[in-house]
């Protein structure tokens, strides 16, 4: 799904959800999101047929979003290699930040079509990093690792952060518990 390609209500009810999953979690309800919005639940249902449809949507948008921010930091002039690798590493639009994502894992057992995707989403489509990888073991700012693993590595450590309560239990949010794993990943690979 491309961002362009969303009708406008559509993407008003996506972005209400994403708010109101923010405040409750999966909690949240389709009155929750009409009454964000100004509109009437039958209104909401005449867009979306069910909660779970929506949340499908969101996943989709949400990493459209994601690939965009993606594009936008390859292309920015103004940051180096290193810097465009940490940042496209952890990359969450600001629209996502503070918004709960730490309670992904509860998608799992209530959706897991919508887990299933957003999982599929954290392992596919790594071009552009590998491309920064690539041009910054060249440059000499990361030493050579095994890119393979790496990304396996980082693959890993999002699966867990959405598959799992331990963020939660912790009391460490997705975007601390992001800034930490990339400090620690570029610390790792950096070279001296």
């Amino acid at each position: 799904m491309k961002l362009d390609e969303i009708p406008v209500m559509k993407e008003r009810v996506i972005n209400a959800a994403v708010e109101e999953f923010g405040k409750s979690g999966l909690r949240f309800t389709m009155d929750d999101v009409a009454k964000n919005l100004g509109i009437s639940k039958k209104t909401l249902y005449k867009i979306y047929d069910s909660k779970e449809e929506m949340l499908l949507d969101v996943a989709d948008y949400s990493f459209a979003d994601i690939k965009k921010s993606e594009r936008e930091i390859v292309d920015d002039e103004n940051l180096d290699t290193l810097t465009k690798i940490r940042r496209i590493m952890i990359v969450l639009p600001e629209r996502y930040q503070n918004r709960g994502l730490s309670k992904l894992y509860t998608l799992k057992d209530k959706y897991p079509s919508i887990y299933q995707r957003v999982t599929t989403y954290l392992s596919t489509d790594w071009d552009a990093t590998i491309r920064l990888l690539e041009q910054g073991i060249e440059e000499g700012v990361i030493r050579p690792v095994s890119i393979p693993v790496l990304r396996a590595m980082v693959e890993s450590t999002f699966k867990d952060f959405v598959s799992d309560s331990v963020l939660v239990e912790n009391g460490i949010s997705y975007e601390d518990a992001l800034d930490e794993m990339i400090e620690i990943v570029i610390n790792g690979i950096k070279a001296n």
